[in-house]
Parts: C-alpha cells; sequence; structure tokens
C-alpha cells in the first residue's frame, strides 16, 4: 500500500527528539578525550579509544538485534514497533547513565579507563537500539519518496545538539564556557556525576515522551524473518575477525617500553597500525563475499542478496568514521605550531564550528520536508545556512568565546549553499557533488596549514552532512520485506567511528607520518563515498529504480 503523501508532523516532531539526544551525548565525548587522554596517560589512539567503545556499540548492538531475528525467525524491533523499540532503546541508555556514574567511582583505580569505556559502550548499545527503529520510522511517517529528507531533518536537530552539547558539558563540568588545559587537567571526576544523572533524567522523560504520546503511531511491520543464516554467519565471523585484530594491538599496551630503543618503538607503532589495517580489511573482504556469493544464489542471504546495501553498509562505514575522526583529531593537529599552537581555550570554537558546520548542511538539506514552492525553495537554500551559520556565530559569542578568526568561513558555507543548488534534492548527485568536495577540502588541508588547511579541514562537516539520508535511503531503496533488517546492517556500519578514527591516531602517533598527513585517511574515506555514488545509480537502474527523478518530480 501507498504511504500517505502528507508528513505527520506531529510524530515526527517526537521522533526528532531522540536525535537530539545522539548528537549531545557524541559531541560531549569530546570534552572526555582529550580530559581522559592527560587523566589516564594515554597516546593519541588510545585516547581514540573513547570513539570505539561508543561506535563499536552500535555495531554489536545491531548485530544482537539480527542473530535474535535469524535464530527465532522474528524481527524483534518490528514485532515490538518503532514506538516501544525506541522507548526500550532509551531505558537501556538510561542504564548506560547510572553505569557512567559507577565509573566515576572507580575513576583513581588502575582500571579506571576501562569502566569508563564500558560505561560509553552501554550508553551507546541504546543508541543503537533507537537508530534501528528511527531511521525507517522517519521514512514510515509520510511519503517514501521524501523520507530521506525527514531523516535529514532529524539529523539537523541532531547537528543542533552536537553544536549546543561542549557548551553545555563545558558548563556543567567546569561551571564555564571557557576550558583551559589547566581546567581539563585538574577536572574532578565527581563533577562528571551531575552531568549524568542529569542525561539520565532526560532519557527517561523522552522514554515517557513516546510511550505516552498519542500522535506517534506504533509503527509495526511484519515480523517475520526469512531465512538469512549466510548473512549471520558471515557477521559473527567478521565481529571475531575484528576482534582478533584489535586485541593485539590493546595487549601491546601492557608491553613494559623502558628497556625499548627508538627504533623499537617505532617497529611497535609500525606493527599496531597494521593490524588496525586488516581490521579495515576484514569489513571489505567480508562485504566483498557477501556480495559475490549472494549474486550466485541469493537464498539464506537476506537483505545482503541486495548489492545496493552491501556498498551502502561500507559507505556508512566510512562516512561515519571521516565525519567522527576529523572532529576527534582537529584538537591535537591545532596545538601544533604550524597550526597556531594553540591551547583548549583557543581551540572549542573550531571545535563547535565543525559540528555547527554538520548543523548548516542538515538545516540546509531538511527544507523540501515542508514542501515549499520553487521561489520559496530557492530563498531558503540562501538565507537558512547563512542563519544557521549565524547561530553557531551567537553560540560562541554567548560562551565568551573569540571567535574572530572564523567569520571568513562564511565563504565555505557559500561552497556549501552553491552545492545545494545544483544537486537540486537529488540524493545520488547530491552524494557526488559532496564528497568530490570533500576530497578537495582534505587535499587543500593537508597541501596548506594555518587558517586555510583549519577551513578546509572544518568544511569536511559541511559536506558530511547530507551524506547519511542520502546513503541510508538509497542503500535500502527495492529492499522491500527486508527494509528493516537492511536499516540494521547499516546501523552496524556506524562501526566505522569506533575503526577509522583510532587508525588515523594511530597513523598520527607515528612519527613520520604525524597528525597533519594522518588526514590522507579522510581523502580515502570521500573517494570511496565518490565511487559509490556512480556504483549506486548503475545498481538501482538495472532495478528499475530511478531515484533521483523521483525526488526531483516530488518537489
Amino acid at each position: 500500500m501507498e504511504q500517505t503523501l502528507k508528513t505527520n508532523f506531529s510524530a515526527l516532531g517526537t521522533l526528532i527528539t531522540v536525535f537530539f539526544f545522539w548528537g549531545f551525548i557524541a559531541a560531549g565525548n569530546g570534552v572526555f578525550i582529550p580530559f581522559c587522554k592527560h587523566y589516564f596517560k594515554l597516546d593519541q589512539f588510545q585516547s581514540q579509544l573513547v570513539d570505539f567503545a561508543f561506535y563499536g556499540a552500535y555495531y554489536f548492538g545491531a548485530l544482537l538485534l539480527f542473530v535474535y531475528s535469524v535464530v527465532r525467525t522474528k524481527d524483534l524491533v518490528s514485532s515490538w514497533g518503532y514506538r516501544r523499540s525506541i522507548v526500550y532503546g532509551l531505558l537501556f541508555s538510561f542504564l548506560g547513565a547510572i553505569a557512567m556514574i559507577l565509573a566515576v567511582k572507580n575513576g583513581s583505580s588502575g582500571s579506571g579507563f576501562s569502566f569508563f569505556l564500558a560505561a560509553f559502550f552501554i550508553l551507546a548499545l541504546g543508541f543503537s537500539l533507537q537508530q534501528v527503529a528511527a531511521n525507517p520510522f522517519a521514512i514510515l511517517l509520510g511519503d517514501s519518496s521524501t523520507g530521506s529528507h525527514r531523516i535529514t531533518l532529524g539529523g539537523a536537530i541532531n547537528s543542533f545538539g552536537t553544536a549546543i552539547g561542549p557548551i553545555v558539558v563545558a558548563l556543567i563540568l567546569f561551571g564555564g564556557t571557557q576550558v583551559s588545559d589547566e581546567m581539563i587537567q585538574s577536572l574532578d571526576l565527581n563533577s562528571v556525576l551531575s552531568l549524568y544523572t542529569g542525561v539520565g533524567v532526560l532519557f527517561l522523560i523522552s522514554a515517557a515522551l513516546f510511550y505516552f504520546s498519542r500522535s506517534v503511531p506504533d509503527g509495526f511491520h511484519d515480523s517475520k524473518v526469512e531465512s538469512s543464516t549466510k548473512a549471520m554467519w558471515l557477521m559473527i565471523f567478521i565481529s571475531l575477525a575484528l576482534l582478533s585484530t584489535f586485541i593485539p594491538v590493546f595487549s601491546s599496551y601492557k608491553i613494559d617500553l623502558s628497556t625499548f630503543s627508538e627504533m623499537d618503538k617505532h617497529h611497535l607503532e609500525i606493527k599496531r597500525m597494521w593490524y588496525l589495517i586488516a581490521g579495515l580489511m576484514v569489513i571489505v573482504l567480508g562485504l566483498a563475499y557477501a556480495y559475490f556469493n549472494s549474486k550466485k544464489n541469493a537464498q539464506s542471504w537476506g537483505a545482503l542478496q541486495f548489492p545496493q546495501l552491501i556498498f551502502g553498509m561500507f559507505a556508512i562505514f566510512v562516512y561515519v568514521g571521516v565525519e567522527v575522526s576529523i572532529q576527534s583529531n582537529l584538537g591535537e593537529l591545532l596545538k601544533k605550531p604550524e597550526f597556531g599552537g594553540m591551547q583548549a581555550v583557543d581551540i572549542a570554537p573550531y571545535i563547535s564550528m565543525y559540528w555547527g558546520s554538520l548543523m548548516i548542511g542538515r538545516w540546509t538539506g531538511a527544507i523540501p520536508v515542508f514542501n515549499p514552492g520553487r521561489m520559496m525553495n530557492n530563498i531558503l537554500l540562501i538565507a537558512v545556512p547563512i542563519i544557521a551559520y549565524g547561530v553557531v556565530i551567537l553560540v560562541n559569542l554567548m560562551a565568551n568565546r573569540d571567535i574572530s578568526s572564523l567569520y571568513y568561513y562564511i565563504f565555505c558555507v557559500l561552497v556549501l549553499i552553491g552545492g545545494f543548488f545544483i544537486a537540486q534534492a537529488r540524493p545520488i548527485f547530491t552524494l557526488m557533488l559532496f564528497s568530490a568536495l570533500g576530497i578537495i577540502a582534505m587535499l587543500v588541508g593537508i597541501l596548506n596549514t594555518g587558517l586555510i588547511s583549519i577551513y578546509a579541514f572544518l568544511s569536511g562537516g559541511l559536506f558530511c552532512s547530507i551524506m547519511w539520508p542520502c546513503i541510508f535511503s538509497l542503500s535500502i531503496a527495492g529492499t522491500g520485506k527486508y527494509e528493516t533488517q537492511a536499516s540494521g546492517f547499516l546501523i552496524m556500519m556506524i562501526l566505522g567511528g569506533a575503526v577509522i578514527p583510532p587508525l588515523q591516531g594511530k597513523l598520527a602517533d607515528i612519527s613520520s607520518i604525524g597528525i597533519h598527513k594522518s588526514y590522507w585517511i579522510a581523502v580515502f574515506c570521500f573517494s570511496y563515498l565518490f565511487v559509490f555514488s556512480r556504483i549506486i545509480k548503475r545498481i538501482l537502474a538495472k532495478q528499475g529504480i530511478d531515484y533521483d527523478s523521483k525526488i526531483i518530480n516530488a518537489h
């Protein structure tokens, strides 16, 4: 049955509150990375394990849901309904907030960092369940042809959470928005108690809002699952293989390096890097195996019989990886003399502008949700990103930050506006254009230093901003009864945020590469996304799906 053309704005308004949480908590992690690096005496790779625990939980949460569905031949999220699934996910995240409070009490012990990582993992497990339900739910709340724009609207609210998250976290932890290196180094772990007590309460309030709201439909789907045993065993194998590549890296940090020469330490760093690259290759080879074998015989492959999903899974993997990695390593980059030798208080506006860049792009990408006429749409394409940029500037001014060096960033926003006018709301072309701009931006950043390079890396947020809804909607297009399962597979690939930032961190730890050249990994990520945009068009065309034309006609 065709879905109604009218968007359920009331339900959508309730739904996007969870998108805010994902952004708020993820951006708040940026405060803990430099703190943990100092407090627990970590290197750049180890500090990125905060992202590893957080985004790795998305993978394992979605994997557990998938394994359950195959074993019981029933999709758990579909049988619960999207609304109840989100409620359960919020309650699980509440348990994660409690775990974080308990972790604080063990913060000074030898395994204190492990307790922190475990708490981040539990918190994000709840987010995993919310993500599996929320993205297809957004598509369900109106015409499927405009589903990507509703996801973009959720992403816009998500980005607002990322924009104010660091500021709110700083206010709670430090009593002000000006955070210096000395303040981070002297932070009392007990300050975290009030933060996560408040976060836990908000999770409970949101769960109640969803549960009792009359405007939000249950979102039930057919919960019967076709045989997907081959896909299940492949994902289990990938999981075990990934652990086999990361465990040696973790174990190597228990080695006493006091007797190691500088050359020995260098060789150890190279060895660790190759283990991490092997983990990346596990994902690539695993998906390649599914692609070629499902083409021969689609039976028991479930949603993995669709090539658009397989290519889309790796697209989500590298997209999340590059989005997180650019920001997570940016603070360390800006401390270098050639980038100003900044302190934490100087770095904060740049981190805020990166997350703000995601907000600017997503606010702009959400315009078609409201179905404006052509002239109004063109006016909004200019006005909305400029207003969003102004909001980011205003938020930083209210936080008493010196942002004079960011005023000329408006020219990067103008490039974004030009991109939206050229793309004309076509998901495939949008993805191709913005990934190409991402490649150019990263190359400019790598080949230069100073403010030009900083602007280039920051603009990676502008060009990432619109990619998630494009990749997500294109990857599940045509999957039919496997749509919920396909959504779960895509959520698994948020794992990219757990693999790519530590890999870049390890590249940065190698003296011959360093933090600046480590951004070549971002070039690789945007390059795959460009290739994906070309591949997906041919795949969908073979299946009789002209996705870009459908979107244009819808407006």
